[in-house]
């Protein structure tokens, strides 16, 4: 069997008023620029957030909880044992050890970490606000499970780094480059660009109604505020 190859002529259409068996001719390249677009937009979105470990082993449940027997004659199953590094805020009460059903226990809790900034090639001890990520599980994010690619919240102040406006920056973010679990520590990298500058995963709304504490919700093409509606747009400068 042979394939006979045809070849599409393109003719030139004159300007003016297009006959209706013209009119969808060019909207299937037209998807595809936009589609292209989209996708283009997508890689530089996923590139602008990169973090010094990509890719982790994800935890599995059997190997962070451990089942816990309860009840007089422990039958009772429903319990489980955090196995691995938490953090527990300062502000956290614990449940009746009776009705508690994930038990963290106190020897595994952290309360700091040892954070490297990439650009000053310099280790801090800084205190743990919180955990932002944990890419095994949501349910050990809001546990505070603390694992190998595990981005947390760090308190930056001590280091002195002051923003354009003058105010002292806060808590920025760091990725957890151990497991700390076998080392006895937790060991993290601040998640900085090639400038240099700290990511900044949210936006603080400048407007005057809102200030500190208020955070813009990130679109694919600008930052909104939803509280006193002040947007953003910014778009990438044309390559020349």
């Amino acid at each position: 069997m042979r394939k006979k190859k045809t070849k599409k002529t393109t003719e030139n259409v004159a300007e003016g008023a297009l006959p209706v068996y013209l009119l969808d001719r060019d909207v299937q390249s037209r998807a595809k620029v936009l589609s292209n677009m989209i996708k283009q937009k997508r890689k530089e979105k996923a590139g602008k957030w990169d973090v010094p470990i990509p890719k982790v082993r994800a935890q599995a449940d059997s190997e962070v909880l451990r089942v816990v027997k309860s009840g007089k004659t422990k039958r009772k199953a429903w319990k489980r044992m955090v196995t691995k590094v938490t953090f527990v805020g300062e502000g956290f009460t614990r449940k009746p050890p009776k009705f508690e059903r994930f038990i963290r226990p106190m020897a595994l809790r952290f309360k700091k970490a040892h954070v490297t900034h990439p650009e000053l090639k310099a280790t801090f001890c800084l205190p743990i606000i919180g955990v932002k990520k944990n890419p095994s599980s949501p349910m050990f994010t809001s546990l505070g499970v603390i694992t190998k690619g595990t981005v947390i919240e760090v308190n930056i102040s001590e280091l002195g780094l002051v923003t354009q406006a003058g105010k002292v920056v806060w808590g920025k973010y760091a990725q957890v480059t151990n497991n700390p679990e076998n080392d006895g520590c937790i060991n993290a990298v601040l998640l900085v660009d090639e400038n240099g500058k700290i990511h900044r995963l949210r936006r603080e709304c400048p407007g005057e109604q809102c200030g500190a504490g208020v955070f813009m919700a990130a679109m694919e093409d600008r930052h909104y505020c939803g509280k006193c509606s002040y947007t953003l747009v910014f778009s990438k400068p044309e390559d020349k």
